[in-house]
């Protein structure tokens, strides 16, 4: 009788089955990296609207005589801000009144909102996704909460409501404003003091 050495290696099948364990792992980690992407990518408009939200925020409070102009301003976003106003009330030893400081503080803000402080060669290169800005307050200006709000379109639908009406129906945010982003920040202001 001939004694057989056992058998060494792979069978084609072990392969094949071997081949196709390793493409559904590799399926599962370029799944990954396109949610990492989003939610990296949403989080980082997040940051953005809120630097802007707090940067207004503190201009009105350091402008408290200009809070009516401020509340009085449309929503701001979508690259409404036009040219830039005259004085430039940022410029050094510029004289300016409550309403032109405040007037320039929207139209930099807008700016800042649309991506138009940060330009590179195809155009401007910062701002967030569709913006608008809305500022709340007690009418006629006077002390109480103020809010900024920032809207923003997303990259994924929500099935959630947002209760802050800030963009909404405006159809810049999909249908039913399901891709519609918020960060809303109060504060308290006594233009007064």
């Amino acid at each position: 009788m001939i004694k057989r050495k056992p058998h060494s290696g792979f069978s084609l099948i072990e392969l094949l089955v071997a081949v196709v364990v390793f493409s559904v792992g590799l399926l599962a980690v370029a799944g990954l990296q396109t949610v990492s992407k989003r939610a990296n990518f949403e989080g980082l408009q997040r940051t953005v609207a809120s630097q802007i939200a707090n940067g207004l925020l503190e201009d009105i409070r350091s402008n408290g005589n200009g809070v009516d102009v401020y509340l009085a301003s449309p929503d701001l976003g979508g690259g409404l801000a036009g040219a830039e106003p005259a004085p430039n009330c940022s410029a050094v030893g510029a004289e300016c009144n409550a309403a032109q400081k405040a007037a320039h503080d929207l139209w930099f803000w807008e700016d800042v909102l649309d991506g138009n402080q940060e330009v590179g060669t195809e155009g401007a290169a910062g701002g967030i996704l569709s913006p608008t800005i809305c500022i709340t307050g007690p009418a006629g200006g006077g002390a109480g909460i103020y809010v900024v709000s920032v809207a923003w379109q997303g990259t994924v639908a929500m099935t959630s409501t947002i209760a802050n009406t800030c963009g909404a129906g405006s159809g810049k945010y999909g249908s039913g404003d399901d891709l519609r982003r918020i960060v809303q920040v109060p504060t308290f202001i006594d233009p007064s003091i």
